[in-house]
């Protein structure tokens, strides 16, 4: 891959998906062609800071829209795909699967599809340097007990409609590679948290509801074990394999951040305590509410993420308490972006009870 390479990021209005286009604009050369469907989560204003640059491109385009992907490989001829675009709650798949269908196995297909005919168009250096990163999450492998860690080649387990849909797709990625010889390269990462994250996911919720007041939801007990990976420090992971992994490999991508989730939520109630207190002084903590666990919930994730650390040299950057700190800070300061992208769009309600 050049060092001007055009790339591709599907996606890439999303959570992390928009981590990556900011990093590949403010640290890279290369030139970046958004490809999101701007669903309820995908949000332009997350690559706001970086959307005048002359090397970023949008195209809004699902993903499982064959023609539509075949026309922009041939417009672009792009070097490399980061592939992120996917439906990824695990709440909004228990009470409606099909679109995790669509976009998170039919959607990789289509892409794959697309990729392959362009690919077998390609000679030279370009045809050599040609990746496609694939990326997905360590809920494929199911739960762990109170011991071990997830690697590269645990047995997938998956035990919620998202997972098995995460897991179709990798199954397909990987087949591609064995197949047709597509240069595929696969990442499985833990749990993501940090700036712009759609505010259904945990950290986003506890800030968001404490600071108006509503009762804090953590499912059963509570000691359900995470590990938390800040989002930059993904991102600089995923453009490491992207560059320098081994095709056909897979890495696992971790936080070194293993937190029950009562944990991470007394941590950000004290944060708020510290940044935002109430005017009557009572902690935030106070309005913890536990309530029905989730269907299927997994005990425990724990990823080992050494062989990224020993074959490509990366480590998170952020500890669980910088990284938090940095979160909290962040939706303290941006509340009115979480109130405009949550507008008609999601009230906060609880989602995946499968009643």
């Amino acid at each position: 891959m050049t060092d001007t390479p055009t790339l591709f990021v599907t996606g890439g209005c999303g959570f992390i998906g928009s981590a990556v286009v900011r990093q590949l604009i403010s640290e890279t050369d290369a030139l970046v062609v958004n490809i999101d469907k701007l669903t309820y989560a995908g949000h332009r204003s997350t690559v706001q800071p970086v959307a005048d640059s002359d090397r970023y491109h949008f195209a809004r385009a699902d993903v499982a829209d064959a023609d539509a992907m075949a026309r922009l490989f041939d417009q672009f001829a792009p070097d490399g795909v980061l592939h992120l675009a996917a439906e990824s709650h695990v709440d909004r798949s228990i009470d409606g699967p099909s679109d995790f269908i669509r976009t998170n196995i039919v959607g990789t297909y289509t892409l794959l599809e697309a990729a392959r005919q362009y690919y077998r168009t390609l000679g030279g250096p370009k045809r050599e340097g040609f990746r496609f990163l694939h990326v997905s999450t360590d809920e494929v492998y199911g739960t762990l007990g109170d011991e071990g860690a997830f690697t590269e080649t645990t047995p997938y387990d998956p035990s919620s409609p998202y997972s098995a849909s995460k897991a179709s797709a990798d199954h397909l990625a990987r087949a591609w590679h064995r197949t047709y010889g597509l240069p595929v390269l696969v990442t499985n990462c833990s749990n993501n948290y940090g700036p712009y994250q759609f505010p259904e996911k945990l950290m986003p919720v506890v800030i968001l509801k404490a600071l108006v007041g509503d009762p804090i939801p953590v499912y059963g007990t509570g000691e359900n074990v995470r590990d938390w990976l800040y989002v930059d420090d993904h991102a600089r992971a995923l453009r490491r394999v992207l560059r320098r992994g081994t095709v056909g490999e897979t890495y696992n991508i971790g936080g070194k951040s293993e937190k029950q989730n009562i944990a991470v939520v007394r941590t950000i109630c004290r944060l708020l305590d510290e940044r935002a207190p109430r005017d009557d002084g009572t902690p935030y903590a106070e309005q913890i509410t536990f309530v029905d666990d989730r269907p299927g919930h997994d005990w425990r994730y724990a990823i080992d993420c050494s062989k990224i650390e020993q074959d490509l040299g990366w480590t998170p950057e952020e500890t669980f308490e910088s990284g938090v700190a940095r979160t909290v800070d962040w939706y303290l300061a941006h509340r009115e972006w979480c109130e405009r992208v949550l507008e008609d769009r999601y009230a906060m309600e609880r989602l995946g009870t499968a009643s």
